[in-house]
Order: C-alpha cells, then sequence, then structure tokens
C-alpha cells in the first residue's frame, strides 16, 4: 500500500495523537481564498477558517485564525495579544518567517511557535477546516483539539468582509 504524502502540520498532530482528516481540494492558483477553499470542499464557508500572520507593535508575531468569511479586525486582534495596534505582515515575509505560503499557511507546524488566536465562532462546530501546511490540502480537526494542540486564545478577533 502507498504511504499518503503527510505535510509536517499532519505528523506533529500524529505525534500528540490528535484526531484529524487530511482532506484535499483542487487548488486554482489564480483563487487562494478560503471561498474557494469551501467550495471545493463542499463546506460551509462559516467551517473554513484561513491563518494570518500579524506583528504587534510592541509584542511582536502573532497567528490569527479566523472564518473564511471574515477578516481579521486589527484592533481586536492587537488587543487580544496586549497590544496597542497590529498589521498583517508583509506577504514576502510569510515564507522566512512560518514556513508556509500564502494558500498553505496552517496555524499548527511553523518554524517557531507564535502566540495563536483562534475566533470565537470555531467552536460553535464539531470540526473546522485549516490549511494542512500546503496547497491543496486542509486539516479537519475538532476547534477545541486545535485550540489545545496550539495553545490558543479563543478571542472575538474578526469582522464581517
Amino acid at each position: 500500500m502507498a504511504k499518503e504524502n503527510k505535510t509536517n502540520a499532519a505528523r506533529l498532530l500524529d505525534r500528540a495523537h490528535v484526531a484529524y482528516a487530511l482532506v484535499p481540494y483542487a487548488v486554482d492558483e489564480d483563487h487562494l481564498e478560503a471561498s474557494h477553499v469551501a467550495d471545493e470542499l463542499g463546506e460551509d464557508i462559516n467551517r473554513v477558517f484561513k491563518t494570518l500572520v500579524l506583528r504587534g507593535e510592541r509584542n511582536g508575531l502573532f497567528v490569527c485564525v479566523v472564518p473564511g468569511n471574515m477578516e481579521v479586525d486589527l484592533k481586536k486582534a492587537a488587543a487580544a495579544f496586549a497590544d496597542k495596534k497590529a498589521d498583517l505582515i508583509a506577504m514576502k515575509e510569510l515564507l522566512p518567517t512560518t514556513g508556509y505560503i500564502r494558500g498553505g499557511c496552517s496555524p499548527i507546524g511553523m518554524k517557531k511557535a507564535l502566540p495563536t488566536f483562534i475566533h470565537t465562532t470555531a467552536m460553535d462546530f464539531d470540526a473546522i477546516y485549516v490549511s494542512a501546511g500546503m496547497r491543496g490540502l486542509q486539516l479537519r480537526i475538532a476547534a477545541a483539539d486545535l485550540v489545545a494542540f496550539t495553545g490558543a486564545t479563543v478571542a472575538d478577533i474578526a469582522k464581517p468582509m
């Protein structure tokens, strides 16, 4: 039997004995947004979360995981991180900072563990989807397991797009 290709995020979850499923989808390089992923998966956009990396004015880098149909609220995210201001990092910083590319950034297995905040709505679902660490592959995982594994704080960090 052929060995399944696993991402670093999946291997880390395996080592920690955290249940998840790898769910592939067709990648469209012109449409990397969460709405495309949700359509490809045939899932509710509210369950498909995107991982964003921000830099606080004083406290450095942190991660926000928000529903695909919302955007990070910079003021709320900064406040959750006990900072005055925060902004998304530049796209060119993503790969060197996290080890991941746009459209494939997972909250699990970044080069360096960063403080992580997951939007409150994640807890409304038995399972949510986040990137498995590459384009074309999502992790289906219980929100509570993701929070526990990443040491995340559940917070209101997003607003409608």
